[in-house]
């Protein structure tokens, strides 16, 4: 047998070797997934406890939360902050710990109640704990019912959440537009002081 074949085959059983540990990986991998997978199923999204220190330069934004869908915001702190610039970060912060609030219990009540709509649907129907296990879903139909009955119960409160999440941002842009002239006056008095007089 020549050199260049007996590195070939040599070549070759490493290869099935390496083939071999990786589908061995693999299954190890995916039996390690599943067990995770079941292990997330069984407990619910907890927010992350960590909340950075704000910046002097800039917000900081985390990733979308698992109970409200919304972003986390912590505001910078400029330098200098004025009176003015203060009570304009604190209610921005405020405005966005509220909303998550809000988001947070909205969205879990309706996971609750549609998870309850669709084990009540799938008993009516006469299907045991098994079968429903195997089709934990409904027509788009059958859940439309459901939607039209979560919206209706929640009219009032949507409502007054609108309603209060329109006073907030007037606040805020009211308040945006205060800063931003505190600014542009201290800016021309500073230039007024700093000419030179002839």
């Amino acid at each position: 047998m020549s050199f260049r074949a007996a590195a070939g085959c040599w070549t070759l059983r490493r290869w099935r070797c390496l083939r071999t540990r990786q589908s061995v990986t693999a299954a190890a991998s995916r039996r390690q997934c599943s067990k995770l997978a079941t292990k997330q199923q069984d407990t619910s999204p907890k927010r992350s406890k960590f909340r950075p220190a704000p910046s002097a330069t800039h917000d900081w934004i985390g990733p979308p939360d698992p109970l409200s869908n919304l972003r986390p915001v912590v505001y910078r702190v400029a330098h200098h902050e004025s009176e003015l610039e203060r009570r304009l970060r604190n209610l921005r912060q405020d405005t966005e710990d509220w909303n998550h609030r809000f988001w947070t219990q909205q969205n879990v009540t309706f996971s609750k109640e549609k998870e309850a709509f669709i084990v009540s649907q799938l008993k009516a129907k006469g299907l045991t704990e098994r079968h429903q296990q195997g089709r934990r879903t409904l027509s788009s139909e059958e859940m439309s019912v459901f939607y039209k009955n979560f919206l209706d119960k929640n009219r009032e409160r949507h409502a007054s959440y609108n309603k209060k999440w329109y006073r907030r941002n007037l606040s805020i842009t009211v308040l945006m537009a205060r800063v931003a002239l505190h600014k542009l006056w201290k800016t021309i008095v500073n230039k007024h002081h700093n000419t030179p007089t002839t």
